[in-house]
């Protein structure tokens, strides 16, 4: 019981080292994660970059393609571009087994692991941004290798285990049956510690020790490719459609690369042996009689990376079929929800809030786009007095409640994110974000109250004379421009120049509606004027000075650029 809790709490130090190495790396350089992610998947072969240089930077598969399901179900990434991402996702994992096999191995680094840790401690508590992060990452580096050394010891020398060898011999006493019991072993370890990088750890450290020989190593590495879709697979079950289909896919890529290999095992793991230098089975032991296998950590190495390799190799051309056919075997669904595609949290990836974000930002350009779409529909509508638009008055009672539905997610969405470990930028701008959204829902209200108006003005037959009805269009585009001039900034930052013409733009909306409400005032003095009609003129005309103020808000809550300035 001792052995398992000291075997547990090294993995713990192992974790929390590399996860805290991921936060603080995401946190430094988040938007030039995002700005990868969004702008670095034009076709499949560029999407394997991606998915390898971002694995790279996180150190961690599972949460690479986590943020793939996620990008996927937010229309970020086609679901061919996300097959990229996920074949250089797995090419990325194998750095984390170099990084082990070399160094983990070959120098005592818990000798150094106190003092990285010391450093990077004393500089998370500085107040440059920068520096903070740098020191977080240190600590990470630290313990990760803290974990790893406290894993050496605590897993037990194999001489002095005769049993527990003598029950792993009998696992491979079973020829080819002995290398699917293996991969067996390899999928349940990594869906048990949630992280094919954790899993890795401890592959290596059997190996290292003795408990496990090289085919037996191989076929757990083989085992943990398979186990790490698991994670996207879980990401995806509350997903929607699209979503679904690139974790199939990540799932179909592992499990058919598995396959062939098997194959091919015995003459691909020879060609490994030929092409990294040592014997995988010579073993060394200390003058404590301490045995070891110095050189199987890097033909592990070898084998993971250059299964990948191949794999991807073999499977990169066929990548448009991959996604026919997981498109085949996961059917649309035609009753979806129309707002479906906006369910982030299912799907949400904890620490990798600043990947996250994006996904925020790409749905608040979303609302932006549906008020537009509104705004429009309503000018249709009362440019069109005479005919029924019953449909169309519908059809904007439905985005006024996608509107709703879409505001909600975000803002718990944000909420999530901002208490994510994400940089002070990225914190700063969710906030901000906030209020953009809160601006938004009331602007889509607005246009929900104009339609009713317009609506009952039909209904009622309450009209005014038709060259006053020409004003309220010719009112009406002037806000349309305000709404297309916030709609085009909302996916970028907004420059003091930009807030002069918004406040131009304002400013003759508010001129025009005082005009416009003093005549209105005026007519009604006059016994033939229809009053009814013209109250719901005057409230048309106030609710545009309120979709104005509403704009101008949205634009000083998104995020400012201070490099352009005007003089």
């Amino acid at each position: 019981m001792a052995l398992f809790f000291q075997v547990l709490g090294s993995l713990g130090v192992f974790l929390f080292g590399m996860r805290l190495m991921s936060e603080s790396i995401q946190k430094f350089s988040g938007e030039r994660l995002r700005s990868i992610m969004s702008s670095m998947t034009g076709n499949r072969f560029a999407g394997v970059t991606t998915g390898f240089l971002v694995t790279c930077l996180v150190q961690s598969s599972s949460a690479t393609t986590v943020m793939v399901i996620s990008f996927v179900h937010a229309r970020l990434l086609t679901l061919v571009q996300a097959i990229g991402v996920i074949m250089g996702a797995n090419l990325g994992t194998t750095t984390t087994f170099w990084v082990i096999s070399l160094l983990g191995f070959k120098f005592s680094l818990s000798t150094i692991a106190i003092p990285v840790i010391g450093i990077g401690v004393s500089m998370s508590f500085l107040k440059a941004a920068r520096l903070k992060e740098i020191g977080n990452f240190m600590t990470g580096f630290g313990l990760l290798f803290m974990g790893l050394s406290l894993l050496k010891k605590a897993v037990p020398d194999i001489k002095s285990n005769p049993e527990a060898l003598e029950w792993i011999s009998s696992l491979g006493n079973y020829g080819f049956g002995s290398i699917i019991i293996f991969i067996f072993v390899g999928v349940v370890l990594t869906v048990v510690v949630q992280s094919s990088s954790v899993a890795g750890a401890i592959t290596l450290t059997m190996a290292y020790k003795g408990w496990i020989d090289y085919p037996q190593a191989a076929a757990i590495i083989l085992g943990e490719n398979i186990g790490t879709t698991i994670t996207a697979y879980l990401a995806s079950i509350t997903a929607n459609t699209a979503a679904k289909r690139a974790a199939r896919a990540h799932f179909m890529f592992n499990i058919i690369g598995v396959i062939w290999m098997l194959a091919l095992f015995v003459p691909f793991t020879n060609l490994v042996d030929l092409l990294m230098p040592g014997d995988p089975e010579f073993t060394i032991i200390d003058a404590d009689g301490v045995s070891s296998k110095p050189s199987l950590p890097n033909h592990m190495a070898m084998f993971h990376t250059l299964f990948n390799l191949v794999n991807i190799g073999m499977l990169i051309a066929f990548v448009p079929k991959i996604a026919q056919f997981v498109e085949w075997m996961i059917k649309d669904k035609p009753s979806a929800a129309r707002g479906a595609q906006f369910r982030y949290l299912d799907t949400m990836s904890w620490g990798s809030g600043e990947m996250n974000f994006s996904e925020a930002k790409h749905a608040i350009g979303k609302l932006g786009e549906l008020s537009g779409r509104m705004f429009k529909q309503f000018l249709f509508i009362y440019n069109n007095p005479q005919d029924d638009l019953s449909p169309k008055v519908k059809e904007i009672n439905e985005m006024e409640k996608e509107s709703n539905e879409i505001t909600g997610e975000l803002f718990e969405f944000l909420i999530h994110c901002s208490s994510d470990q994400v940089s002070e930028e990225t914190r700063e701008e969710a906030t901000s974000y906030l209020r953009v959204i809160a601006e938004l829902e009331e602007v889509c209200d607005c246009c929900h109250r104009l339609t009713n108006r317009a609506a009952k003005r039909y209904r009622k037959n309450r009209f005014i004379p038709k060259e006053i009805e020409d004003d309220i269009v010719q009112f009406g585009e002037n806000v349309q421009r305000f709404i297309d001039f916030y709609q085009a900034r909302l996916q970028t930052k907004v420059s003091a120049s930009d807030m002069e013409v918004a406040v131009d733009l304002e400013d003759m909306i508010n001129d025009k509606r005082r005009k416009y409400r003093k005549k209105a005032v005026a007519r009604m003095t006059n016994n033939n004027t229809e009053v009814h009609a013209e109250l719901i003129y005057i409230e048309i005309v106030n609710t545009f000075e309120r979709i104005a103020n509403h704009s101008r808000n949205i634009l000083q809550a998104l995020p400012q650029d201070t490099s352009v300035t005007v003089k």
